[in-house]
């Protein structure tokens, strides 16, 4: 009998010591850190265009004639020259565009000034080998 006992006591601490013994543990996944691409560069007609359509707006919304002189001369600095053309299209179909009279920049930029509006926004515009704009296409808004 009290070999009997011994061995269930035996046995017993065992089964104990199987259910203690911690379950090995899983195998360590290599994280590899994704790095998100690089947000593309705009383009130098795309910096340009961002550029020219605020200083529009800074002509159009100028609070005295002064103002808008300053800000006329300096985005005609922009430009390659201020006699640099203007087309402004008025309709567009099946790829022929019709444009308004041609104008150059310092026109356009006296019309904004009067006006008080920039109705326009660009939809086309050509860089000189300077970095300049040589040509400009606009479209209503």
């Amino acid at each position: 009998m009290f070999a009997l006992v011994a061995l269930l006591a035996v046995g017993a601490c065992k089964s104990k010591k199987k259910a203690v013994q911690p379950e090995p543990a899983p195998a360590p996944v290599e994280r590899v850190e994704e790095t998100p691409p690089p947000a593309p560069q705009p383009s130098a007609e795309e910096v340009a265009a961002q550029k020219l359509e605020s200083a529009f707006n800074s002509v159009a919304g100028s609070s005295s004639a002064a103002m808008a002189n300053q800000s006329i001369e300096q985005t005609l600095a922009m430009f390659s020259n201020q006699d640099t053309p203007v087309l402004i299209v008025i309709h567009e179909e099946n790829g022929i565009k019709d444009y308004d009279e041609p104008t150059t920049i310092r026109k356009y930029l006296e019309y904004l000034k009067d006006t008080k509006k920039n109705l326009n926004y660009i939809s086309d515009i050509r860089l000189d080998a300077n970095g300049k704009v040589s040509e400009l296409e606009l479209r209503r808004k």
